[in-house]
């Protein structure tokens, strides 16, 4: 589960970056607020990189994901992309979860000579 999470997150971190570049056009914007938003955003994507597998880490993934779908009220493009990386984080949860258990199930089986 970890690395197909971490995958997402890391992809999340581009995005969010671009979302940056995109909104620094708006001029109700300034600079300073734009790059403290995205940079926050940006630093707890790539921390939940490591906290994937603790308590509490794919619940601040799911905060990380509604905060991208809300970013769209300032980028609209966004309401779109953080649509598609929920819908990615949710399958890296729940199909790195069957392969955690795929793995644990096949190191259980005792060795055939």
């Amino acid at each position: 589960m970890r690395t197909l999470c971490a995958s997402t997150l890391i992809g999340e971190f581009f995005v969010i970056g671009f979302a940056g570049l995109v909104a620094m056009k708006d001029d109700s914007l300034s600079m300073g607020t734009v790059w403290t938003v995205c940079g926050v955003l940006m630093a707890l994507s790539v921390l939940l990189c490591g906290m994937i597998t603790r308590p509490g880490g794919i619940q601040l993934g799911w905060a990380l994901q509604v905060a991208l779908i809300a970013s769209g009220f300032v980028v609209p493009v966004m309401f779109f992309l953080g649509a598609v990386f929920a819908g990615l984080w949710w399958a890296s949860v729940h199909f790195g979860r069957k392969i955690d258990e795929a793995k644990a199930a096949w190191a259980a089986q005792p060795e055939q000579p």
